[in-house]
């Protein structure tokens, strides 16, 4: 053979040897990446969770319960951001923002769903629940709380439970409130939702809604008079550096829904959103062991202090304000629904 013929030969011999390992290298690269991309994690989905009220509040507490119990079970996989204190949403712009999906849980007082289904009104029917116990088991009812959940889906919300905060009281810095004659004149903040000025107006005093954030300032200047609140808000809030008097009335209810966003909530895996809903029902199960702790060493700090007085209304006294409110039950009872202001009552039997 020809040594030219042996030449070429010996350049398609090592030709062949370079393809295949050209060939070689590209089937292991394509594999090197197939195996990176199945061992990449999954991305952490961030969730925010806005509320207005004090971290040291069962609403508070509560929502970093739930916090630490998602980031636990999810094993890292969802990250909760909780901003109390209004510092990312005030009361007027979380609803908005909740239905935007900015932000993926609230939970707003029962009050400011009213816009959305007017039956949240019978928190503030004044006199309405005799004692917390009729609370949680209003709450726990399909007929009742349940219900009330279930109407929020047509907003694009999901009512995933009740928060309690407590009973309201009366707080002014004018003068002791014994009697309904007392009220008459003055002006309290309120949050938003025509009942609630209702209930003042039939007492013979005035009303102005303002968010939660603004209260301190305009009891400190004067704006109002006086407000209504639990004893835990009044607390948190110092409330008692701008209120003279305080009568325990346990006239209405200030209490939470816990709110997602429905596109959100159901576009969650199915294994993410059980770790979530169980996380939900065991801070729940904390939030109403907590408001009933708080609120007590709320009063019982407010009484020792010093910088209020004090009045806890005989039996007598509160009948007299129960009878004057009665005008409010007939103005709002076809709006909340005689079904489930009758589904309160039967709780408390």
């Amino acid at each position: 053979m020809k040594k030219s013929s042996w030449r070429l030969l010996l350049v398609l011999a090592l030709i062949g040897v370079l393809v295949f390992m050209l060939a070689g290298c590209g089937g292991g690269g394509e594999k090197k990446q197939t195996e990176t991309k199945q061992e990449a994690p999954p991305q952490k989905i961030v969730v925010k969770f806005s509320h207005v009220v004090a971290q040291a509040t069962p609403k508070g507490q509560a929502a970093e319960l739930f916090k630490k119990l998602v980031e636990e079970k999810s094993g890292g996989r969802v990250e909760v951001q909780v901003f109390p204190s209004s510092q990312l949403y005030g009361d007027k712009e979380e609803l908005e923002a909740l239905q935007a999906n900015n932000v993926q849980f609230i939970a707003p007082s029962a009050t400011k769903l009213v816009g959305f289904n007017p039956s949240f009104q019978i928190f503030d029917l004044p006199f309405l629940f005799p004692d917390k116990e009729a609370v949680y088991k209003f709450f726990s009812d399909p007929n009742g709380g349940g219900k009330m959940l279930s109407s929020l889906e047509k907003a694009d919300m999901i009512g995933l439970a009740y928060w309690p905060n407590g009973f309201k009281q009366l707080t002014n810095g004018k003068r002791p409130l014994l009697k309904p004659e007392d009220v008459k004149g003055l002006k309290f903040r309120t949050q938003t939702g025509g009942i609630l000025a209702s209930q003042f107006t039939a007492l013979g005093a005035g009303s102005q809604a303002m968010p939660f954030a603004e209260v301190y300032t305009a009891l400190q200047q004067g704006t109002v008079d006086g407000q209504e609140n639990t004893f835990n808000n009044i607390d948190t809030q110092k409330y008692e550096e701008v209120q003279k008097y305080l009568s325990v009335t346990n006239h209405g209810r200030i209490d939470y829904v816990v709110l997602t966003n429905k596109k959100f909530w159901e576009g969650l895996p199915e294994d993410l959103r059980k770790i979530m809903s169980d996380a939900m029902k065991e801070a729940t199960e904390y939030a109403v062991k907590l408001a009933d702790e708080l609120d007590q060493k709320s009063m019982e700090k407010l009484k020792s202090s010093g910088k209020m007085q004090f009045a806890e209304l005989t039996a007598e006294q509160l009948a007299a304000f129960q009878k004057a409110e009665e005008p409010v039950w007939k103005e709002y009872e076809d709006k909340i629904g005689k079904d489930l202001i009758q589904a309160a009552l039967n709780a408390a039997k």
